[in-house]
């Protein structure tokens, strides 16, 4: 069987776009983010999406001084997200953990 380099690109593109549109219908809407990179999660309230980019209000990091503040976090560099939606489990507050 014969790879089609032209349908992956076309596969790639759809699910580029696809996920941004998923993070764009979640504006307003309360996030979790995990990414490989410093620093690796991100809790708070997503803004808005520009171009492939996710503008979030941080409230909660791993440390107080990057807390409250916006960010704008690239899509791919996303590994785990979790969105917070009417009538789905809500994303805890660490201080309900302890």
């Amino acid at each position: 069987m014969k790879y089609n380099f032209l349908d992956s690109h076309a596969i790639n593109t759809i699910h580029d776009e696809e996920l941004i549109n998923h993070f764009r219908d979640g504006i307003g809407h309360k996030v979790l983010i995990l990414t490989p990179s410093y620093p690796f999660m991100f809790i708070g309230e997503i803004i808005s999406v520009i171009e492939d980019s996710v503008e979030v209000f941080v409230e909660t990091t791993q440390f107080s001084q990057l807390e409250n503040r916006i960010w704008f976090i690239h899509i791919d560099s996303i590994e785990v997200f979790y969105i917070e939606r009417p009538g789905e489990p809500r994303i805890p507050e660490l201080n309900d953990m302890m």
